[in-house]
């Protein structure tokens, strides 16, 4: 049995996913609609700067130059960065739903300073703030709906969180790219305040209520979404048994993260988060626009970032209906082939571009090719490597460390974020744009053999089963223990 990793009254009793799904999906989409405030926080760049560096812009009283451009746009990583490790001690203190509320204050704050700004100072401070807001929902929403889903749905609730971000950037994209930039400011000021009425009235997180002994309003928020048919007692005695382990085992954070099974998921959190930042994608955003007029589009690149933002809507989308049917694991290793396989397409591409000239008859001969590479590498992302490392941060790790390995993990992301994007310019002028590509079509390679070899598969797996996949034992409730 242990090599199960359950107990054997776990496996007498019910696992308890009878109950109603409809209160988890709703309390879910809640919560990441501030994911979806975070994605018109990124997609904010690809419209609103064409406008604001043009000469003749009269959306602002106030000049900007390229590089306070490329400031504006990529100040919003520092922000994230900045504030991933404390807000996982914050959300640990006051709650993840009281968390997350908080937070509508300074997205509204950023985006106001933004909308009415004076000058270049003040929209980087507006972007460095929704970019501190932005960065902690990166760490709380994804906790949240970890700990309020049922084993069988944990998986499509997960990936509600980089779906809204993806829907976020087409929001941008598509209202950005035809309205004035005010309008558009506004309507963006709009998101998190919407956000925080619905939310108001979502539950606190089970879990975290167990944890703090507030074991009546934890059953409370488990019938809300549950449903009021559906017997409790038995998850939520598990909860109580877990937080009372936890409790006589309690030791500091250093202590909990040097425990074997929390390096492993601190190693593979960090790893997937390393994966996805190296894969390329921003350079694959970055030449979008050239990689549609290379293929003979006549599409302004307005309609063309649009249609890449659709590409990942769709396929993000894809991705929460097929997670808890095919799998994490098998999800990574398909994005991880198809990505390099598309890296190494793009690669081929610039070169011979690079060698020969736009005009030679082998680039003409395969101008199709960077426009399908482009779309597969896309989807490839979408239904892989977009969503699945920010909620195998919240599946892999214990209540105790999840919020610091979340949180620090969430910091690594958007520093490697900043760091790609702020480099990428140099390193494609410095060895080119085909060898950028096949660089990281060697990392995605190196990814693929790490997830095959390292990543477990978590689906539909409790917490304890995860645990003990991880390399520990398995915990046994106290009626066995004799």
């Amino acid at each position: 049995m242990a090599d199960m990793g359950v107990s054997q009254a776990e496996l007498v009793e019910p696992r308890g996913d009878s109950g109603r799904k409809l209160p988890q999906y709703l309390a879910a989409l809640a919560a990441t609609l501030g994911a979806l405030a975070a994605g018109s926080m990124l997609g904010w760049s690809a419209p609103v700067m064409v406008k604001l560096t043009n000469a003749s812009s009269t959306d602002y009283d106030f000049s900007v130059s390229q590089t306070q451009g490329d400031w504006i746009s990529s100040i919003i990583n520092l922000g994230a960065a900045f504030i991933c490790f404390p807000i996982g001690l914050v959300m640990d203190r006051i709650g993840r739903k009281n968390t997350m509320l908080l937070l509508v204050v300074p997205f509204t704050l950023g985006w106001l300073l933004i909308t009415f700004g004076t000058s270049v100072g003040m929209l980087i401070a507006g972007r460095f703030i929704t970019g501190v807001a932005g960065g902690a929902f990166c760490v709380t929403a994804p906790a949240y709906t970890s700990e309020i889903a049922q084993d069988s749905i944990r998986g499509t609730l997960g990936s509600y969180f980089q779906l809204m971000i993806t829907i976020g950037i087409l929001f941008a994209y598509v209202v950005g790219g035809y309205t004035s930039v005010f309008v558009f400011n506004i309507l963006c000021t709009c998101i998190p305040i919407v956000f925080g009425i619905i939310f108001f009235f979502m539950p606190e997180s089970p879990s975290f209520l167990v944890m703090k002994g507030k074991h009546e309003e934890a059953k409370d928020a488990l019938i809300r979404l549950r449903g009021s048919a559906y017997d409790v007692d038995y998850e939520l005695n598990n909860l109580k048994f877990k937080a009372e382990e936890s409790q006589r085992n309690q030791v500091s954070y250093l202590a909990a993260i040097r425990k074997k099974t929390a390096l492993k998921a601190i190693l593979i959190c960090y790893a997937l988060m390393l994966f996805q930042q190296l894969s390329g994608i921003n350079a694959v955003i970055f030449n979008a626009s050239q990689i549609f007029a290379d293929a003979g589009a006549t599409i302004p690149s307005t309609i063309s970032t649009i249609i890449i933002g659709v590409i990942q809507v769709i396929a993000t989308f894809i991705s929460s209906l097929v997670v808890d049917k095919l799998g994490r694991r098998i999800l990574l290793l398909l994005s991880a082939l198809v990505m390099c396989v598309c890296s190494t397409a793009l690669g081929v591409y610039f070169f011979l571009q690079q060698t020969h000239g736009n005009s030679a008859d082998i680039v003409q001969a395969i101008t199709w090719l960077p426009l399908v590479s482009l779309s597969l590498f896309i989807i490839a992302f979408s239904l892989g490597f977009g969503p699945i490392p920010w909620m195998m941060a919240g599946e892999l790790c214990q209540i105790d460390i999840k919020a610091f390995v979340g949180s620090t993990a969430g910091t690594f992301n958007w520093l490697l974020s900043f760091t790609v994007t702020s480099t990428f310019n140099s390193l494609n002028a410095a060895i080119g744009a085909g060898q950028v590509f096949w660089l990281f079509a060697s990392i995605m390679l190196v990814g693929f053999v790490f997830i095959f070899f390292v990543v477990p598969e978590t689906k539909g797996k409790s917490v304890d089963e995860i645990q003990v996949m991880l390399g520990g034992r398995p915990q046994q409730r106290p009626e066995e223990k004799k």
